[in-house]
């Protein structure tokens, strides 16, 4: 698997599974109905860094952005986030890509690494912990979920370097 910086024409590569994952409202707090111009905008927008994997026959099977969680005096905490395709899930993408961003996190300067609402069914969560993040807080019931109801949102923070 290769993981590079992404490209403009890798957009419509990376909008089918961004997409889907979004629409199916389990594990982005982002509207499901988000037009594919409103979710280019989300993903690759200004000062955000994107990565995207690409199996053996060059196909996009996950992709993620890094970018300084807020501004100012705190630009030097960095926010994230993955998307994997869901038909290629449980093959290591999404840990590889996640390890890639934590590298590149340190190495462009960044302390840490704070994930803001990260659906507590998401089986990420697990992923997260196991790469050092914890879980600083959670938000009752702040979550629609289609199928588990009201879940919370963690706020998850790992220190970097």
């Amino acid at each position: 698997m290769l993981i590079r910086e992404a490209v403009a024409d890798d957009w419509p590569r990376i909008w089918p599974f961004w997409h889907r994952i979004v629409a199916a409202a389990e594990t982005y707090a982002w509207d499901p109905d988000t037009s594919q111009e409103a979710a280019r905008s989300l993903w690759m927008g200004p000062g955000k860094r994107v990565y995207v994997a690409e199996d053996d026959t060059g196909a996009v099977v996950g992709s993620a952005y890094l970018t300084p969680n807020y501004g100012g005096p705190v630009a030097r905490v960095a926010g994230a986030g993955f998307m994997v395709d869901p038909d290629r899930a449980g093959r290591g993408i999404g840990r590889a890509l996640a390890e890639h961003l934590l590298a590149e996190a340190g190495t462009q300067g960044y302390r840490a690494m704070v994930f803001n609402a990260v659906v507590e069914t998401n089986p990420a969560v697990k992923l997260w912990t196991s790469l050092g993040f914890t879980i600083l807080g959670t938000v009752p019931e702040a979550f629609d979920h289609p199928r588990h109801g009201r879940v919370g949102l963690h706020i998850m923070y790992k220190a970097l370097g």
